[in-house]
């Protein structure tokens, strides 16, 4: 594991930019980016063209470096591209001082008992070494949970705990992200299900053996900093779940020891009609807002 990595992740002001939309979620970030659904006709490989532009785009603005951006989550097919003649991991962490992760996982069961558990991942030993090999720091991997309910937030917590298992055996830094949807009915009681259980697997790693966690911002402010005081957590990150930026921002303010990993809050506002020059003034401005967020509590 590198160590100038490990050091920036686990200390250093600033926040995660989550770059990984993938197949099922690429159409709506491209709508929402101005590229309608007729501009690729139904060609996916058009359609991850257009989306590996619009990441270059976002990578490539002055702003996007490791003075407030300490790390990017990259989608499979962004990891193995190229920005400015270097594979992406290599562009952002030599020259951007962006530490690279990857989205390892291959999406959503349907629901059962209040839960969508990942899907089996097939080929990940492969993926692992392969994005080592790139110089990825480490992965991200997404469950959902809609309700409170004990065995299946039970069951997603100790899914996501044996495949991060797996994923630090090929030394690299898992982020274990159980979101918790922002429209659940019974949101505040599934983080005190889910706090509870994420304790208790922590309680039982291996002596020296780390993770990560990607959150939904809590319903009370600092709910989650037993996580965040864990020997066994480098960071809490905090993902944006559909809030507006304002609003996961106003959240995030409030919730000390937690650092954003925003998605669709970081590129709202960004198109691609946009010149560049207003392209990076909104990116900046979208930056410098998260950033405050992340370093400034309230």
């Amino acid at each position: 594991m590198n160590d100038a990595m490990y050091k920036q992740m686990s200390a250093k002001p600033g926040f995660v930019a989550a770059l990984d939309q993938s197949g099922g979620s690429t159409p709506g970030a491209l709508r929402a980016y101005g590229i309608p659904d007729d501009a690729w006709h139904g060609d996916e490989a058009e359609m991850f063209k257009l989306m590996h532009e619009m990441r270059v785009r976002i990578m490539t603005s002055p702003s996007f470096t490791g003075a407030k951006v300490i790390a990017a989550i990259l989608f499979e097919r962004t990891m193995d591209g190229e920005t400015k003649g270097k594979p992406v991991p290599a562009f952002l962490w030599e020259e951007r001082g962006v530490v690279p992760f990857l989205k390892v996982d291959k999406g959503l069961e349907a629901e059962k008992d209040g839960v969508s558990l990942m899907k089996p991942i097939s080929g990940l030993d492969p993926l692992l070494e392969r994005a080592a090999k790139l110089g990825v720091f480490g992965t991200k991997m997404r469950s959902v949970i809609n309700h409170a309910s004990e065995p299946g937030i039970a069951a997603i917590v100790d899914q996501q705990f044996d495949v991060a298992h797996q994923i630090s055996a090929h030394g690299l830094m898992p982020i274990i992200e159980p979101e918790i949807s922002i429209k659940s009915p019974d949101k505040a009681a599934c983080e005190t299900l889910l706090r509870d259980a994420l304790l208790g697997r922590l309680d039982a790693l291996p002596k020296g053996t780390q993770v990560m966690l990607k959150l939904t911002l809590p319903e009370t402010p600092d709910y989650y900093m037993p996580l965040i005081k864990h020997a066994g957590v480098v960071r809490v990150v905090a993902l944006s779940g559909g809030y507006t930026r304002a609003e996961a921002c106003r959240r995030l303010a409030t919730n000390h020891g937690m650092i954003a990993s925003f998605s669709r809050a970081l590129t709202e506002g960004l198109t691609h009609s946009m010149s560049d020059s207003a392209f990076d003034a909104a990116e900046a401005a979208s930056i410098d807002e998260i950033y405050g967020a992340s370093t400034a509590k309230v």
